[in-house]
């Protein structure tokens, strides 16, 4: 792993811990920003892997955008949900089961435009790559389904 691929590691377990540890908040770049923290398998190596997203909810759906900070690839936590949509999130102090779905264009289209209005750096990253930056729903299990 590279000098910056730690650090960015480093960086990402210290926001997951004050997440935790401040029952969903978190301080520094984030403050005040909506995070969750989302769960999902690797599909390479079969590990879970933890990451902290922001979100937006709408209509009972947790919605996160798969941007990777205008990087030109996807982010490797959307390939994961593609394979195994059936993941869990944590929000504030509440583990959840949700299922995960990309939206239609359309949607999101809508979504990512309301984004953009809360937290202007969006547009940013969407200037910064040639891709289509996925907007995915994650819908909670109903409790009498798990």
């Amino acid at each position: 792993m590279t000098d910056a691929g730690a650090e960015w590691d480093a960086k990402v377990a210290r926001v997951i811990d004050e997440f935790r540890t401040r029952g969903g908040k978190v301080g520094g770049e984030f403050e005040g920003c909506p995070l969750l923290l989302l769960h999902s398998k690797d599909t390479g190596s079969g590990q879970e892997r933890v990451n902290a997203l922001m979100y937006m909810l709408d209509s009972g759906r947790y919605i996160i955008f798969a941007s990777n900070s205008g990087k030109p690839v996807d982010p490797i936590w959307f390939g994961n949900l593609l394979a195994t949509p059936q993941v869990e999130i944590e929000v504030g102090t509440a583990k959840l089961p949700v299922v995960a779905s990309v939206v239609d264009e359309q949607e999101r289209q809508r979504l990512y435009e309301r984004q953009v209005e809360s937290y202007p750096f969006f547009a940013d990253y969407q200037k910064m790559t040639d891709r289509v930056i996925p907007v995915v729903a994650l819908r909670t299990v109903p409790q009498e389904t798990r």
